[in-house]
C-alpha cells in the first residue's frame, strides 16, 4: 500500500502536520468508518468519515464522526439550501477521483464546498481518510478545517 496519495500530497502542500496510519480494510464491513476505528484502536468519535452529498442538487462534502449519521436537514441548512441527499457512490467516485471506502476530503479531483461536524473540533486529534482504502491520516481537526476552508456546523442527526 502506498502511503503517498493525492490526499497526503495535498496535506503536505498545505503545510498541515499529519501522521499516516494503515489498517486492514474490510470490504464487507457494514459501516466502513466504524471498522476503521476498531482496526486502528480509536474511539469512533475521533475517526471521521467523509461523505459526498448534494444540497439543492449541487455537490458537497460532509465530514462527521464515524459513529454518527448526517442530518439532511442540518446539512442543507449549513449550506443555506432547502434540501440535501446522499450522492450515488458512482457519482462520488467520478467527482472525487477516489473509490468509495477511500474518499478523502483532501486532494479531491474537483473541489466542492465542505462542512465538518462542529463536535469533531473538540478533539485534539482526529483521523480522516488518507485517499485510499485502509489508509487514515491523524491530524488536528482545526488544521483540517482550515486547510479545507470548511464550514464548521452541527450536521449530525
Amino acid at each position: 500500500m502506498s502511503k503517498t496519495t493525492r490526499a497526503t500530497q495535498a496535506l503536505s502542500k498545505a503545510g498541515v502536520s499529519f501522521t499516516v496510519h494503515t489498517y486492514d480494510y474490510d470490504p464487507g464491513a457494514e459501516r466502513v468508518g466504524l471498522q476503521a476505528a476498531e482496526a486502528i484502536g480509536e474511539h469512533p468519535s475521533r475517526v471521521l468519515k467523509t461523505l459526498m452529498a448534494e444540497v439543492d442538487g449541487k455537490p458537497v462534502c460532509v465530514i462527521v464522526p464515524s459513529d454518527e449519521e448526517v442530518s439532511m436537514k442540518k446539512l442543507a441548512s449549513a449550506f443555506g439550501g432547502k434540501s440535501a441527499s446522499m450522492m450515488k457512490p458512482a457519482d462520488a467516485e467520478r467527482l472525487t477521483g477516489f473509490v468509495v471506502g477511500g474518499i478523502s476530503p483532501f486532494g479531491q479531483k474537483k473541489q466542492v464546498p465542505i462542512a465538518i461536524e462542529e463536535a469533531a473540533l473538540a478533539h485534539d486529534a482526529v483521523y480522516m481518510n488518507g485517499g485510499q482504502r485502509g489508509l487514515q491520516v491523524r491530524l488536528a481537526p482545526r488544521d483540517a478545517a482550515a486547510a479545507l476552508k470548511a464550514i464548521v456546523a452541527p450536521v449530525v442527526a
